[in-house]
């Protein structure tokens, strides 16, 4: 750091400490992580002594030139200057003192971008909570592991079935989409970064939401009412919809030429304030979602509830895939070997995948074709023939080998970046839908068990290669299967197995895939040092 150097401590340590990027800036000072420690060096042996401007916005420049990410956070009002006399130097330090720290950071505690719900209703009071957790010297995990608990009391209430379980699981469900406001806000405001931190509160949200359609679908059980299926099929659209956001922005991360009329579009919207709130809205971000189902719960019954989610997740799903679709076909971008990786990562294909692989050697392959394909036929081999028809294991064959002969080339292309929620699609629906033509007792929870175990591992893959850590290492995805070897085996299991037989199959594939996930996601994330990165995507 410049010895010269004048302004907030607070905007320093905004600028040193954001998890997500590899070098940050702010005027008269630089740090890099370790990733980029190579690339400061060349850039100090290359950066000329006597320069113009201060020598660690040299190094910052020099060091985004060779191609490093370098975030340079806007600091408002705060002050981060070196002045070069005596009497910018005066100018800078009261500068420096006019400013209210308190309230700077009260107002960057909360999220600059976020959703209409969260800006208006919770963040108005939740940042004062933050700052009462930070005097009292909480934690943003002990915040984070709250809003955990609450939200399992919340699912336990609603599994009661009464109506004073289903109006306190809903007070509940909002108790706890305030304190994971507060957490993140608690870690803005004292600047508390970590590790273990993002990983909880990424994790977590996944968690606490998937856990309450269970205590709904238990609670209408007891009433008696099945709405497991539409459980199951609540976080299977919302786990496929977050994978096509995730994907989306990993095929376009570092994209060049990446601009379309689509896009130019969606900067105009944007331009126009009303606008931007009604596309946050109606996308369903997770604060408009959680207070609907919050309200929806104390005033109705779980069928209604999923019947919302079910209807209001679509259509934001189909909002957001079509306007990605759109700008995927109008640019003209060249994606890289990395954005190439992620896919063929996010796709996690087994062992099988190899023999789709070999086959497709040396013949055009058009992958969204062949993907599309298996989909179908799988999915709807499984919907319209009898459960335990032997005809299902081979359009699971088929699904498979289609499957490895669409990542058998690199996925550079306009639409690869859909083969991942194709293929989520194809091996939850399935399950989905093997479980509900089992028609036996205890099929669909168990069904709904797998899904989650799987989710949690396709989340978890998501998340290792956001914060730049790469996928699971290759033994866990060949050790649970991949997506091709699973949809495999479950078809197997339905063919071969008597329908009572079935739900017991589906729950020891489920604690397996669990225990093999959860154990070394956790080795990982307690171990590894990297940041988890995540968030539900933008509008399109």
């Amino acid at each position: 750091m410049d010895s010269a150097f004048v302004g907030h401590v607070h905007a320093l340590r905004l600028a040193l400490t954001d998890p997500r990027f590899d070098a940050c800036a702010v005027t008269g000072a630089f740090a890099v992580r370790p990733g980029a420690r190579a690339a400061l060096d060349r850039a100090a042996a290359a950066a000329p002594a006597d320069g113009s401007g201060p020598y660690a916005d040299r190094l910052a420049a020099a060091v985004e030139e060779a191609g490093t990410a370098v975030q340079r956070p806007e600091l408002g009002t705060l002050v981060a200057t070196v002045p070069a006399t005596g009497a910018e130097r005066e100018a800078a330090v009261a500068a420096v003192a006019a400013v209210d720290d308190e309230a700077v950071r009260l107002r960057t505690a909360v999220k600059s971008r976020d959703g209409f719900f969260t800006t208006f209703f919770i963040s108005p009071y939740s940042r004062y909570i933050a700052r009462w957790c930070a005097r009292r010297g909480l934690t943003p995990n002990q915040v984070t592991t709250a809003s955990l608990l609450t939200a399992l009391i919340a699912a336990g209430c609603a599994a009661t079935g009464e109506r004073w379980g289903y109006v306190t699981a809903g007070v509940l469900l909002l108790v706890s989409f305030v304190l994971d406001c507060t957490d993140g806000q608690l870690a803005r405001y004292s600047l508390q970064y970590s590790t273990m931190g993002a990983w909880l509160d990424a994790t977590f949200d996944r968690a606490k939401e998937y856990s309450f359609y269970a205590g709904l679908a238990l609670g209408a059980a007891r009433g008696g009412d099945d709405v497991w299926a539409l459980a199951l099929g609540s976080m299977i659209l919302m786990t496929c919809r977050h994978v096509v956001d995730f994907s989306f922005n990993e095929a376009n991360h570092d994209a060049t030429a990446n601009t379309s009329p689509t896009a130019a579009l969606s900067d105009k919207l944007d331009s126009v304030g009303w606008t931007v709130w009604v596309r946050r809205m109606i996308i369903l971000p997770i604060g408009e979602r959680w207070a609907m189902i919050a309200v929806l719960t104390a005033a109705t019954s779980p069928r209604i509830v999923f019947y919302a989610l079910l209807i209001g997740c679509a259509f934001g799903a189909l909002y957001t895939t079509a306007g990605r679709v759109l700008r995927s076909l109008t640019r003209k971008a060249k994606r890289t070997d990395r954005a190439a990786q992620a896919l063929a990562d996010l796709a996690d294909s087994g062992p099988l995948a190899a023999i789709g692989t070999a086959l497709a050697k040396g013949r055009p392959v058009a992958p969204l074709t062949m993907a599309l394909m298996g989909t179908v036929l799988v999915v709807g081999t499984a919907a319209v023939r009898p459960f335990g028809t032997a005809s299902l294991i081979g359009s699971a064959v088929f699904y498979l080998i289609a499957a490895g002969a669409a990542v058998s080339r690199p996925l550079k292309g306009a639409l690869d970046w859909l083969l991942p929620p194709l293929f989520r699609f194809a091996e939850y629906t399935t399950v989905l839908v093997l479980a509900a033509k089992a028609d036996v007792p205890g099929a669909l929870p168990a069904a709904f068990g797998l899904v989650a175990a799987v989710a949690y591992h396709h989340y978890d893959t998501v998340y290792r290669i956001r914060g730049g850590s790469g996928a699971p290492p290759r033994w866990l995805v060949w050790t649970i299967g991949g997506h091709d070897g699973r949809v495999l085996l479950t078809v197997v299991l339905a063919a071969v197995l008597a329908r009572d037989a079935f739900p017991v199959a589906l729950t020891a594939l489920a604690v397996f895939v669990a225990l093999v996930v959860l154990v070394e996601s956790i080795r990982f994330w307690v171990s590894s040092g990297a940041p988890a990165v995540h968030d539900e995507g933008e509008p399109a």
